[in-house]
């Protein structure tokens, strides 16, 4: 593991300069560094344990042991906040079902992480070229996009049930991103919940009987998984989307840092993947890298892993304070369909900025079957049931695939399917670019991560 190195005098950093991975400015600046990073993935990663009913103290512990361990196992190269995962809330959902079944989602969880880990250890061993082949773009945009927009009846849900509220919520959002640059614009989320949460309590929709009865200090509320392979599948589209979001993290961090940084992808994909593995054992959620974060590197060009340390440090800190975890339980409903409505939507974008980075051409008629069949399975949520018995009547080992797990496996199948019968026929479904051929450009904009 390096030895971090004062950059210059730790102080004046000129406009422009990097502070590289292995260096470090003054530790009480590299301190307040870290808790700005807390800050900045505070609203998604607070945002999905309220969603899915987990406790936000969980997933922000395990947030913070999944940060120690990406950042041990890339050999503290390669800087990073793990933070919970927008694109677990869907099968979280459907693995809980509706008498709140957390043990299954927890396997679910837990499974998905063991699936990335080996994924991350082909990568390290064989290279990462066979992914772009597996899932290019257009699947890998496809997939993103259903992700998102597969969540849109939960937002309208949560927004129906407090109108007023929500509607502030967005506009709050929109108003933020816009009107902001910097640090301010790229928190829209969190300000936007923030001023949501406080018009919900001009409104009398805000109770702080938990808060008052909560202690200053304990442990989070840790949880067990229950075996059941029903969900795994359920769970499996989610790591073609940390795949995604793993690699473009370590090459917008080599492109912003000036470093090859292509043989940490496979410790990479392998660190997050043990982190989700500890989440799913003891009761957070999935974790990824954080598009937020990659904002706050390109805006402040410190990109020391110092910095990460501190700001894994600190979660782990507030994750110890059962008080704060209540408090962040009493966001209501309006508030959360309000913040959903956009960031559901930016997820599913993010798809289609995939597409449009990887120049994928849909006049090719593989890549526009492609996304359009799995588009319209994941979004209309088709759900078919796998019957594991003779007994009809008995449910309760059923593997039920939703609408996430059938688009994303259709979109693969499909594409592989309808390009290797354009090769045979001479006709025009093609191949497209992959990945590896096309550079991702650092994040200078508020987005959510998926």
């Amino acid at each position: 593991m390096s030895i971090w190195k004062l950059h210059g005098d730790g102080k004046n950093i000129a406009s422009g300069e990097v502070v590289a991975p292995d260096e470090r400015i003054t530790w009480p600046r590299t301190i307040g560094m870290g808790m700005q990073h807390v800050v900045a993935m505070f609203g998604a990663t607070f945002l999905v344990p309220v969603i899915t009913g987990f406790p936000p103290s969980t997933t922000l512990f395990f947030s913070a042991i999944g940060t120690f361990t990406f950042l041990i196992v890339t050999g503290n190269r390669l800087p990073s906040y793990l933070g919970s995962s927008f694109a677990f809330l869907a099968p979280i959902a459907a693995a809980k079902g509706a008498n709140g079944d957390f043990g299954s989602a927890l396997f679910g969880v837990l499974c998905a992480g063991v699936l990335l880990a080996l994924v991350g250890l082909a990568v390290q061993f064989l290279g990462a070229s066979w992914i772009d082949k597996a899932m290019p773009p257009v699947v890998t945009g496809t997939i993103v996009m259903l992700i998102g927009f597969n969540l849109a009846p939960a937002a309208k849900n949560n927004f129906m049930v407090q109108p007023l509220t929500a509607g502030i919520t967005v506009v709050s959002i929109l108003l933020v991103t816009v009107l902001f640059k910097g640090m301010i614009g790229r928190l829209s989320i969190l300000i936007g919940v923030i001023i949501g949460y406080l018009a919900a309590f001009a409104q009398g929709q805000v109770s702080f009987d938990a808060v008052k009865e909560a202690g200053w200090l304990g442990l989070p509320q840790f949880q067990t998984p229950t075996v059941n392979f029903s969900v795994v599948l359920v769970f499996v589209p989610v790591v073609f989307a940390l795949i995604a979001e793993n690699v473009g993290h370590v090459k917008s961090v080599a492109l912003m840092t000036g470093k090859n940084m292509d043989d940490l992808t496979g410790r990479a994909l392998f660190a997050d993947g043990l982190a989700t593995i500890f989440a799913g054992l003891g009761g957070g959620s999935g974790t990824t890298t954080y598009a937020e974060n990659i904002g706050v590197m390109a805006a402040t060009k410190v990109y020391s892993t110092a910095v990460y340390w501190v700001a894994a440090v600190t979660a782990l800190v507030l994750s110890i304070c059962p008080k704060f975890g209540a408090l962040i339980n009493t966001i209501p409903g309006g508030v959360l369909g309000g913040a959903g409505t956009v960031l559901y939507g930016m997820i599913g974008l993010l798809g289609a900025r995939i597409w449009i980075e990887n120049h994928v051409d849909f006049g090719k008629s593989a890549n526009l079957l492609t996304a359009a069949v799995a588009l319209i399975a994941g979004i209309a949520d088709f759900t078919f049931t796998i019957s594991q018995g003779a007994d009809p009547t008995n449910t309760a080992d059923d593997i039920v695939l939703g609408g996430i797990a059938v688009g994303s496996f259709g979109a693969i199948i499909f594409y592989h399917v309808l390009t290797g019968i354009a090769k045979l026929t001479g006709s025009d479904g093609g191949e497209v670019a992959s990945p590896a051929s096309v550079d991702v450009v650092p994040v200078d904009a508020e987005e959510s991560e998926v």
